[in-house]
């Protein structure tokens, strides 16, 4: 059961493989079990650290406004961030952005200066998607809402000055297991296409962390833990069936999807799975470059002077003016 789980340890099997300049942030992590009783405090946090990296004044050349959406099944309205470039080109690449939170927390303005970075060097159009929450919101809320946001996207496009061909979705944790579900869902469907996909330690497969599938016991020691992912997809799957979209990994099939950029940390929960994934991808003829480094922890990035942060924080840019940018270029 997830509440006889215990995170505590004195001591981590994986500490001496931990980059240093992260030691400091692995060892102030609160090392705590995630329950109903504790998530109004886990949200907190994540609020209370999206404020901090909020960019209060925006560069001249760039505009972030808040817009209302409504999901894609009408059950609700949602707030999104939009980023624009006000200088860049017309029409210009857009990407929708999709929040990390274990699929139980988070909100649009986590990774501001990521967003602005995107849209200020790469002009790319930026949408931050406000998705709502599990428990209170099981599947398929969250992918309702990420699907209205695209929708918005693309049924904006000529309005805002959008490339309907060239339209990418993304996000860290939660939010690229999220976004990875919403390739799979307009694959599917066959209306619209994704350009691409940059998932950043994508959460993909219930199964990571459950006592019959045992994790290699140097993954997710830190931040991130089994006990935690338990906690998340139980609380959005409820008793919903494992099945894609909801449960990215559970796909039958992975062909004809997005080209594909992923990133984990080899001490990350999700190293085994996003590995996983993409081999699957590449297997199927999905153009796939996969980013396992090691010392990296689950979240690392909240570390921003780090080397490690800096490197990552080049790459993913990189990764859209690869796939996003050069596909326009071409054309």
């Amino acid at each position: 059961m997830v509440t006889g789980m215990s995170d505590s340890s004195p001591r981590k099997l994986s500490q001496h493989l931990v980059d240093p300049e992260l030691r400091s942030f692995v060892d102030a992590f609160p090392d705590e079990i995630l329950t109903m009783e504790k998530l109004p405090e886990v949200r907190k946090r994540f609020q209370e650290k999206a404020d901090q990296n909020f960019v209060r004044v925006v560069p001249a050349h760039l505009e972030r406004k808040e817009i209302r959406l409504t999901s894609r099944d009408g059950l609700a309205e949602i707030t999104a961030l939009m980023y624009l470039n006000k200088q860049g080109n017309r029409p210009s690449p857009a990407f929708l952005h999709i929040h990390g939170g274990g699929l139980v927390a988070g909100c649009a303005r986590a990774h501001d200066r990521r967003n602005l970075r995107l849209c200020g060097e790469l002009g790319i159009t930026v949408l931050s998607v406000d998705y709502r929450l599990a428990p209170e919101n099981p599947y398929p809320a969250a992918m309702q809402d990420c699907l209205g946001a695209l929708d918005w996207l693309f049924e904006n496009a000529a309005a805002v000055g959008i490339d309907p061909a060239a339209i990418a979705v993304g996000g860290d944790s939660a939010g690229g297991g999220l976004a990875a579900g919403l390739c799979q869902a307009v694959r599917d469907e066959g209306t619209d296409s994704i350009a691409s996909q940059h998932l950043v330690y994508p959460m993909l497969d219930h199964q990571t962390g459950m006592p019959e599938q045992p994790t290699n016991p140097l993954v997710g020691e830190y931040v991130w833990t089994p006990q935690k992912n338990q906690f998340g997809w139980q609380s959005y799957l409820g008793p919903q069936k494992p099945v894609s979209p909801a449960v990215p990994a559970a796909a039958e099939r992975l062909n004809n999807l997005p080209p594909a950029w992923i990133w984990v940390g080899q001490l990350d929960l999700f190293r085994d799975e996003s590995i996983s994934y993409a081999n699957r991808l590449m297997t199927e003829g999905v153009p796939t470059e996969l980013h396992v480094v090691p010392g990296a922890v689950h979240g690392f990035s909240q570390v921003t002077d780090a080397a490690l942060t800096v490197r990552f924080e080049s790459e993913y840019v990189d990764s859209f003016r690869h796939l996003l940018l050069a596909n326009i270029d071409s054309t």
